[in-house]
């Protein structure tokens, strides 16, 4: 790629920029989004249901390989739809008091703000997105009330703190618990859905209560053209030409990722 014949340092701030282009570049809307057509509209339908009351169907959980775009697909439709979203990622604690944190304050139509607080917004529906579910650590043995209470309060002394949920304790659980009983819809990303249900003998029926609560939706890599399309656009955004071959071997030797790309 090239940009003149002019090469220069770049500074500190401008590398701080440039950091994480996958945010820079995430699709804002669904008119920026590529491949996996099918499994789009299959979202779309499920939130759109939504707005008629509850359905059969509570979750959904989109698998598939990593950088296919099932987070920026989610929120991008969740953009379109002027709904909020609230997202707890892998990065995150994804304990039992986190998740039920987020989805108690979902349920009664509170955003989050800046500082942590809740803020009432009656009027827009909320998504609520915990991404790579499979890489929740632990069983699916449920904490108890008393230390989900504890970890949920705001101030608890050095007795109680001990007792305190840390990690992802409690977090599988809580979550059969969310999509049993949420009044927002639940959308879950993974990987590979045999981390989630576990490689023990319980697995079948882990997968299976789980499938009766969340429907799940098998993404596929994306195609070559629409890599061309994503690094094309990438490329008139920063101002810089490429040659046709050097697009075409990017490209070529780029299993679907979307995010390896950027």
């Amino acid at each position: 790629c090239s940009k003149g014949a002019v090469v220069r340092p770049v500074s500190m701030a401008e590398s701080d920029a440039h950091d994480d282009w996958t945010e820079r570049y995430r699709p804002q809307s669904t008119r920026e989004l590529e491949g996996n057509d099918t499994q789009r509209k299959r979202i779309r339908n499920w939130l759109t249901g939504w707005e008629k009351g509850l359905p059969d169907k509570r979750g959904m959980l989109l698998s598939g390989p990593p950088g296919v775009g099932k987070t920026s697909l989610a929120t991008a439709i969740a953009t379109d739809m002027g709904w909020d979203v609230i997202e707890l990622n892998a990065s995150d604690q994804r304990n039992a008091a986190a998740i039920r944190r987020a989805s108690t304050g979902s349920a009664n139509h509170f955003t989050f703000n800046i500082d942590g607080t809740f803020s009432s917004n009656p009027n827009r529906r909320t998504l609520i997105l915990l991404d790579e579910v499979d890489h929740l650590s632990g069983t699916f043995r449920q904490a108890s009330e008393e230390r989900i209470e504890a970890t949920l309060s705001a101030r608890v002394d050095a007795e109680e703190k001990k007792n305190t949920l840390r990690g992802d304790s409690g977090g599988k659980a809580e979550l059969f618990r969310l999509l049993e009983n949420t009044k927002q819809p639940v959308l879950l990303t993974c990987n590979d859905p045999m981390r989630l249900w576990g490689r023990g003998s319980s697995w079948r029926s882990t997968r299976d209560r789980f499938s009766r609560l969340a429907e799940v939706v098998e993404f596929n890599r994306v195609s070559e053209s629409a890599l061309r399309r994503i690094a094309n656009r990438v490329l008139v955004a920063e101002d810089v030409s490429a040659d046709a071959i050097a697009i075409d071997r990017l490209v070529t030797s780029n299993p679907g990722d979307i995010r390896a790309l950027v």
